[in-house]
């Protein structure tokens, strides 16, 4: 499996009873670069867990470079589609939203959790380094516009605002959990999103007696204000 993934991402993806070079080399050079990192990842090591040769390495990605760019893209599309998957089971926009940190601390507790693929990726790179860092935003960018777009149907006035809060949330979860191991940086960062949630959306509606629903009010009786 790939190490920087939510154990659940994988069981959509179907299995190749055997494994090409291709698929070899993705997953050998996968686990290595989330486990120990980019730099510290040689060819060498990547073709001996693979059962490859070098040359073939070359052969099919070209270089180094092109084989981070295939591992980014392809970690990328499955964590995108096991974060939409785990949310999308909620019934409303709102649930939705509120499934996020849940999804991510049963992330975070799993035995090979080693952060996000992304982030490390730009973050062990120099900081003027643009080809990691386009990638990254692109997913980063494909990530906040659901979550705006469910904050949209939500009822925020400002729902891009509200999807960037709620992404450095995400953010700040997952290099904590990464840093210190404890899965629970997901429930702090769950319920400070609660709380934006209701300062810009009501809070969640409740039922009256006789089964009307009601909203609550929001907090402070205003939406938020923009930046």
């Amino acid at each position: 499996m790939a190490y920087a993934l939510p154990q659940d991402a994988h069981r959509n993806v179907s299995d190749i009873s055997e494994p090409t070079p291709r698929s070899r080399l993705m997953k050998a050079a996968t686990r290595l670069f989330c486990k120990y990192g980019i730099n510290a990842t040689g060819i060498d090591a990547i073709v001996d867990e693979a059962g490859t040769a070098k040359t073939t390495l070359y052969k099919i990605f070209g270089s180094k470079n092109d084989l981070v760019d295939a591992v980014l893209q392809s970690e990328g599309k499955i964590w995108r589609d096991w974060f939409i998957t785990s949310i999308e089971r909620a019934k409303t926009p709102r649930a939705k939203i509120d499934a996020i940190f849940p999804a991510l601390k049963k992330w975070f507790s799993e035995d090979d959790y080693y952060g996000c693929v992304f982030i490390n990726a730009v973050g062990e790179h120099p900081k003027d380094e643009t080809r990691l860092r386009a990638l990254t935003i692109a997913h980063k960018s494909f990530v906040l516009a659901h979550i705006e777009e469910l904050a949209r149907e939500a009822g925020a006035a400002k729902p891009a605002f509200l999807a960037h809060q709620i992404g450095l949330l995400m953010d700040g979860a997952i290099v904590a959990a990464m840093v210190t191991r404890d899965p629970t940086v997901a429930d702090a960062a769950g319920k400070a999103a609660g709380a934006l949630l209701d300062e810009a959306c009501g809070r969640p509606v409740k039922k009256r007696r006789g089964g009307q629903p009601q909203r609550a009010a929001r907090a402070g009786g205003s939406r938020i204000s923009a930046v």
